[in-house]
Order: C-alpha cells, then sequence, then structure tokens
C-alpha cells in the first residue's frame, strides 16, 4: 500500500502547527495584516525557487492557458489569503490552544462543501468523524 499521503498530510499538520506557535511569536505588537502580507511574499519566493529547483519553471505558461484552472486557482488564493487574515487576527486575539482547534474546524467544513459541490459521499463512518472532529474542535477551544 502507498501511505506517501499519511507522511505528507502528517508532516503538512507539524508545519501548520508551527504557522500557529511562529505566527503568535511574530505578532506582538504588528500589524496582522502586513505580517499576513509579508508572510505570502516569502512562501511564494520560496514556491518559486521549489519549482526553479525542480526544473518546473517552464510549466508556468501550461497553468496559465487553462482558463478554468486559473479562476479557480485565483479563488483559491483570495480564500486562502483570507484564511491567514482572519487566523493571524484570531491568532493576535486568542490564545493557540483556542485558534488552532477552531481553524480545524476547516476539516468539517470541507467535508460538507464536498458533499454538496463536488458530490463526494460522505460515509457513515466518515459523518461521526466529522462530528466528533467538530465536538472535539469546540471542546478544546473552549478548554
Amino acid at each position: 500500500m502507498n501511505y506517501l499521503w499519511l507522511i505528507f498530510g502528517l508532516l503538512s499538520a507539524l508545519f501548520a502547527s508551527l504557522v500557529a506557535i511562529f505566527g503568535k511569536i511574530g505578532l506582538k505588537g504588528i500589524d496582522t495584516n502586513v505580517a499576513t502580507a509579508i508572510r505570502a511574499v516569502i512562501m511564494a519566493a520560496f514556491l518559486i525557487i521549489v519549482v526553479a529547483f525542480q526544473g518546473r519553471l517552464s510549466k508556468v505558461s501550461d497553468v496559465l492557458a487553462d482558463k478554468k484552472a486559473i479562476l479557480f486557482i485565483v479563488l483559491s488564493g483570495v480564500a486562502g489569503a483570507l484564511s491567514w487574515l482572519f487566523y493571524f487576527l484570531a491568532l493576535k486575539n486568542g490564545k493557540v490552544q483556542q485558534v488552532a482547534p477552531i481553524d480545524r474546524l476547516s476539516v468539517v467544513f470541507a467535508i460538507v462543501l464536498a458533499a454538496i459541490f463536488l458530490g463526494e459521499k460522505v460515509s457513515f463512518y466518515t459523518a461521526i468523524g466529522v462530528l466528533l472532529i467538530a465536538a472535539g474542535s469546540i471542546f478544546v477551544a473552549l478548554g
């Protein structure tokens, strides 16, 4: 079996947790929107370096030529930027142990929205898991 998705998923979760820790430390006394903009520039530069290192810069034109892909990449980018803006605002005003679990409700929202808009089937066990994630996020945040 290929468990690469699990390894990458766990690495994603680890680095996402570091966003909360580093963000909380870095936000003291500064504007959250400016901090988010600087973070976005750093991320963009880092990712361009990764793509260049992989020798895939020539593929940019392929992506830019696909109008539907560009539309949804732009929408995803705007949604991501709004997520970061609100996340950093939440971190500045709350504790990591409150903000991080509420942010993880994105899992619940993603599964529900995928069922509605993408027609993905939600099994009984998935529905129970979604309810447990929602309840757990709320309990941890209020604890």
